[in-house]
């Protein structure tokens, strides 16, 4: 193993690359993929190029790229919609209101860039802290003179409602957040007033309240634009214009409003306690709550309009491998385009109704998707989707059991949730039992979870049963179902392979520093502690670089949203200047202007769209195309871990992180993932990081909250998406979180780390802390010798008294040197499987099977 020769990231050279050019048009087509058409009454859209439109509304001229945090990308640029819209040819009519409005914004953010300095000693000069808790209003702007837009000569006015959020703050059911404001509210009136047709793009990185649109009329076209990442106002012109027929869907239940989810009342900081988090509402989140308990919804899971319209019809239901550890369902699906005009994609989606048993269940769960290709008119695809048998099971509390119940499952297909038809069912004659495990993260307190009423259930069940009662049927036994019983594992007295004989010759002081990050390199708890790649997250140390080891020191860099690192840092007498961590922040927003000197190196990474807009797409291969165009950005950025995926589950729409993760359903986060991990990991030594690990729901109170929850929610809901990235993609590393579940901390779980993970589903990385989780939690004791008795491999960024810690335990006996060893040799396990040697091959190479959870053909 030879270790590359490392030299300073970045070019000396201001121009734009060719890598640049090449990854905008990704993020370009990623993006427009990606929006979801709520509304075109009449056929509104797509708008001719050439034609004349007014733009008003925030996000017109400031679009929001993505959220703030540790998910920022500091790129060379980003085009806002009403660029993107004049680079498309459109003759934007509003352009004194525009410049007006840009003017207004820019002292807006200076004077919440002074309120945050202003606020700093309240929280103890921690500038991350005084941030995330001043978050920015974007101002509404100036009412419009409605005469003049009236001789504008434009028919159709576009209004672009923004909103910011980001990490370590929950977002508020207010006005100015998840409401619309008076303010907002009367420039729509206006501009409604002037225009005869009016299109809503809602630039936000989670739900907001869209009752106000009822109030006009003239509101014929909503588009879902999230936050779309550099490319967002060409991708929106694409669509605007038709050169891309929209085809994206939700990924969560939109609500008529905010009090119908079944948490409203109780979620963060709506309950009154930001310490104690009940999940009440049990596996009944997003729509396995509206579905089941029949409660009217806006736009629905899985909803998303087209410039075209399709026909899909089911074909045969088949089951393969029964007498194997996989067995399969598979769907034929037959999608056509029935349109004349447009070429378009659509997802075809299968849902399953599982008996209800003695384990009440939601009325329907996703149990598998595909996308088409871009069809022209006329045009059909055959589609095979094939989906674990293992996505249809339940877990049983009391049998510690994956089980599938006896009775009927009903097969459903369409392009959302509420369009399905039953297509066809699978019969099973006796219960049984999939996965027989162990309990993991035992409830210390009582907890009433919601259930459906049983009557109005079993009438719905009754409804369906009917319905497929002629329809294709596929008959199993559980007899020929295999049961895999899961063997825990006890602290190992050999370690294995390489990275086993490397462990097993480092002195104590190796073996220490290796625990942890580099504890050299300053602690931030937003993430920014690299040294030899500038605003890279973290490192790991160089103690084992030297022969006989040959251990790598690799780079850690944040962003599920792209590579965050700083635009630009200077090198001074061969050597790194160093910085403010602010320098990495918002383009350096925050940062104090100082003298640049020596040579200047340039580090612009591209920014993609967050993490809910990719699983709008529902494009699985388009994923991987984005994740192997971030790989080779950490390949010539020279960074080995990508702190992304986030895949948290979309509990509440408050949840201010919301945008960084995919979806309310566990099936498609972990398959969005699982593809974006392929994607990456394709790359030689190049590998993710699947976070927050487990049940990162809110932000307010991060680092103090109790998640209070069943062992069945924590596994069908919460678990569910890591177990599939992991199984599907074997992602390279596992971020845990900075709650705690049940009263012990998430950093410091033997249950989650090492029984779930490792021993259920076979996790073969590194697990890491989220950052200064060991020195600045609060909830509960969490400590450095509880990550390595847990099986969590890495403490970072690393500080010295994690070290004191560990050396501490290791005299008292409280630690076994074996557990030491055991999370070290993890680590070095990926370290010499990095992108730092000059041998590197993809690290998916060593594992077979992935990659077939779910398949569509």
């Amino acid at each position: 193993m030879k270790l590359r020769k490392r030299g300073f990231t970045g070019s000396v050279s201001d121009a734009v690359t060719e890598r640049e050019t090449a990854n905008r048009k990704v993020a370009r087509c990623t993006a427009a993929e990606g929006f979801v058409l709520l509304k075109n009454e009449g056929g509104l859209l797509p708008l001719a190029k050439g034609s004349k439109v007014g733009l008003y509304g925030a996000g017109a001229v400031r679009t929001v790229k993505g959220g703030t945090g540790s998910g920022d990308v500091n790129e060379r640029d980003c085009v806002n919609i009403y660029q993107g819209m004049e680079n498309a040819g459109y003759k934007v009519t509003s352009k004194e209101w525009l410049e007006s409005y840009d003017a207004l914004f820019v002292q807006a953010r200076q004077d919440w860039k002074d309120e945050i300095y202003r606020k700093m000693p309240e929280y103890d000069n921690n500038f991350f802290r005084a941030y995330s808790a001043t978050q920015f209003r974007m101002p509404c702007g100036d009412g419009i003179n409605e005469e003049t837009a009236k001789a504008d000569g434009a028919d159709t006015a576009i209004f672009v409602l923004s909103r910011i959020a980001g990490e370590n703050a929950d977002r508020h059911d207010t006005e100015g957040d998840y409401f619309i404001t008076e303010e907002e509210k009367a420039l729509l009136g206006q501009i409604c007033a002037s225009y005869a047709n009016v299109v809503l793009v809602i630039n936000t990185g989670g739900l907001v309240d869209l009752g106000f649109a009822e109030e006009f009329s003239n509101i014929r076209a909503i588009l879902q634009f999230m936050q779309a990442g550099q490319e967002g106002g060409n991708a929106f012109a694409d669509v605007m214009s038709g050169d891309v027929t929209p085809s994206g869907k939700m990924t969560d239940t939109w609500a008529l409003t905010y009090g119908d989810y079944p948490n409203a009342s109780f979620f963060s900081h709506k309950s009154g306690d930001i310490y104690t988090e009940e999940y009440k509402e049990g596996i009944y989140v997003g729509y396995r709550y509206f579905d089941t308990f029949d409660v009217p919804v806006r736009y629905c899971f899985g909803y998303g309009l087209s410039y075209t319209e399709f026909e899909m019809n089911a074909g045969k239901i088949s089951v393969s491998g029964t007498g194997s550890d996989k067995p399969m369902v598979s769907v034929e699906v037959c999608v056509k385009n029935t349109g004349d005009t447009f070429a378009g994609k659509e997802v075809a989606q299968i849902y399953v109704s599982c008996p209800q048993g003695k384990l009440p269940k939601e009325y329907r769960r996703l149990a598998g998707f595909g996308k088409t290709d871009l069809l022209k008119p006329g045009e059909t695809q055959e589609m095979n989707i094939s989906f674990s048998l293992y996505q249809l099971a339940s877990y049983n509390e009391e049998l510690a059991a994956w089980v599938l119940e006896k009775g009927t499952y009903g097969i459903w297909v369409g392009n959302s949730l509420d369009s399905a038809k039953p297509a066809g069912s699978l019969k099973l004659d006796e219960d049984a039992v999939m996965v027989q495990c162990g309990h993991i993260c035992e409830k210390k307190q009582e907890l009433e979870e919601m259930r459906p009423d049983t009557e109005k259930l079993q009438a719905k069940t009754a409804a369906w049963m009917a319905e497929t009662a002629e329809l294709p049927s596929v008959e199993l036994k559980a007899s020929d179902i295999v049961t895999e019983t899961i063997h825990y594992s006890d602290i190992p007295d050999e370690l294995p392979g390489k990275a086993g004989e490397i462990t097993e010759s480092l002195s104590l002081d190796q073996l220490v520093a290796l625990a942890t990050g580099d504890v050299n390199s300053g602690q931030s708890e937003l993430g920014s502690a690299g040294q030899t790649v500038p605003g890279a997250a973290a490192e790991t140390v160089s103690i084992a670089a030297e022969e006989p080891w040959n251990v790598a020191s690799i780079v850690l860099a944040d962003g599920p949203a792209g590579l965050r690192l700083k635009q630009s840092y200077q090198v001074v007498d061969g050597k790194i200047e160093a910085g403010d961590f602010l320098e990495a922040l918002e383009g350096g927003f925050f940062a104090k202007e100082r003298e640049k000197k020596g040579t200047p190196y340039h580090q612009y990474c591209t920014a993609i769209p967050v993490g809910t807009l990719l699983a709008q797409t529902w494009n699985t291969e388009l994923m991987k195309e984005v994740g192997e165009m971030i790989g080779h950005e950490m390949e010539m950025f020279e960074v080995t871990l990508w702190l992304a995926p986030g895949m948290n589950i979309h509990r509440n729409p408050l949840c201010g992180r919301n945008f960084e993760y995919y979806s309310e359903d566990p099936l498609l986060a972990g398959m969005m993932a699982s593809a974006i991990t392929l994607g990456v990991q394709k790359v030689p030594g190049c590998g993710t990081t699947i976070k927050h690990f487990a049940c990162n729901n809110q932000e307010d109170n991060r680092m103090g909250n109790d998640s209070v929850i069943s062992e069945r929610t924590l596994r069908e809901i919460y678990l569910k998406g890591f177990e599939i990235a992991v199984k599907n993609s074997q992602p390279m590393s596992i971020m845990t979180s900075y709650n705690m579940i049940n009263g012990v901390h998430t950093a410091n779980s033997y249950d989650l780390c090492t029984k779930a993970a490792r021993d259920e589903w076979g996790f073969a990385g590194a697990i890491m802390t989220d950052w200064t989780t060991t020195t600045d939690s609060t909830a509960g004791v969490c400590t450095a010798s509880g990550c390595m008795r847990a099986g969590n491999d890495m403490v970072m960024p690393g500080d010295p008294s994690d070290h004191e810690n560990i050396r501490r335990e290791l005299e008292e006996g409280t630690l076994d040197i074996r557990e030491l060893k055991r999370c070290v040799c993890n680590t070095v396990n990926i370290a010499v499987q990095s992108n730092q040697y000059e041998d590197a091959v993809s690290y998916l190479e060593q594992f077979e099977g992935l990659d077939s959870y779910m398949t569509a053909k």
